[in-house]
């Protein structure tokens, strides 16, 4: 995708203005559901529980905005950011447009882990462990296989991935076809396709222990994923380990996205379509596409789960909203930089 060279003042100024959107958006998602506050009744209830005394507050605004949304929208901004970055970064790995979080497998792995554990009635934290796990171990089988004589191409890695995706994907129908229909396979169904329902301060904090240092770490070696659009041995000569590189933005980027699955089920398109958003706004430069992807990812994902709980009075899935926007807003910039 062709895209202007931005000034380092213009890339300041565009990321500034992607942070106030996503403070707008978090905001936003404070006050709005089918009990609303206003702006100002959101950010007075939110300092005084903090730096104040609570029992002055009106219990049920109180309740709404600390105990139910709160948690909920803090956990949309590490998500999305997280889902946006992994993205980014894969696309930068693979130097492939089309590449998604989900390539190695991980959504795959931990969607059966989330699904195995429903089908054995296990507690959600049970469940999350579950999905957490074989969404890592998924990424290990990839990595296992698409060794070839101690050395990892990256055509080798995809193959792999396309492999164990299929094979979790098969265990994934095979639970569901073994479910009892009346109440196990309703679970698992709503599970795999995304939800904030239930978030909670734990997860929150389970977010933040993994996503916030991985993010660290993308942002640190993010000038170094410029260089990878070089030639292995032009990069060499710049002093950047490229199999090194690869291997530390792939498992950085895996831990999150297994984590984000693992949390809320699988939310598909945010890590495809955000990167390319970045990069109408603020270009190839990785020093700024990252950040960049982390703001639009999470006020995407707050927006988007605003239209999940207030479009309807059942909550829609998240992925079926991630879907229905992402895919037409593609192949129309597919359409527009005729796949450039």
């Amino acid at each position: 995708m062709k895209t202007k060279q931005l000034t380092l003042p213009q890339q300041r100024l565009i990321l500034l203005a992607m942070f106030l959107a996503l403070a707008a958006a978090f905001l936003f998602s404070i006050c709005v559901g089918r009990y609303s506050v206003t702006p100002f009744e959101a950010v007075n209830i939110i300092c005084v529980y903090f730096f104040g005394n609570p029992a002055a507050l009106d219990p049920v605004k109180l309740s709404v905005v600390i105990k139910v949304r709160l948690p909920r929208i803090l956990l949309a901004v590490l998500i999305g950011g997280g889902l946006a970055s992994a993205g980014g970064s894969y696309q930068a790995i693979f130097g492939n447009p089309l590449v998604s979080p989900d390539i190695l497998g991980v959504s795959s792995g931990a969607g059966f882990g989330a699904a195995l554990g429903i089908l054995l009635s296990a507690g959600m934290v049970t469940v999350e462990a579950l999905s957490l796990a074989f969404g890592l171990a998924a990424v290990a089988l990839v990595l296992l296989i698409s060794r070839v004589q101690k050395k990892t191409e990256l055509f080798m890695l995809v193959l792999s991935g396309v492999i164990i995706g299929a094979l979790f994907e098969a265990f994934v129908s095979l639970i569901k076809y073994i479910a009892d229909p009346q109440d196990k396979l309703p679970a698992i169904v709503i599970w795999l396709m995304g939800s904030l329902a239930s978030a909670s301060y734990n997860d929150v904090l389970i977010a933040a222990l993994v996503i916030l240092p991985c993010l660290f770490i993308l942002l640190a070696l993010r000038w170094k994923m410029n260089l990878l659009s070089l030639d292995e041995e032009e990069a060499r000569s710049l002093g950047v380990n490229v199999g090194k590189l690869r291997l530390a933005v792939i498992l950085v980027s895996t831990l999150m996205t297994a984590v984000s699955v693992s949390l809320c089920g699988i939310i598909g398109w945010i890590g495809l379509v955000i990167p390319h958003v970045g990069r109408l706004f603020i270009g190839n430069d990785h020093r700024a596409l990252m950040p960049a992807c982390a703001f639009l990812g999470g006020t995407y994902l707050l927006l988007i789960d605003g239209l999940a709980r207030t479009m309807t009075a059942a909550e829609i899935p998240l992925s079926i909203l991630t879907a229905i926007i992402g895919a037409p807003f593609f192949a129309y910039m597919l359409r527009k930089t005729t796949g450039g």
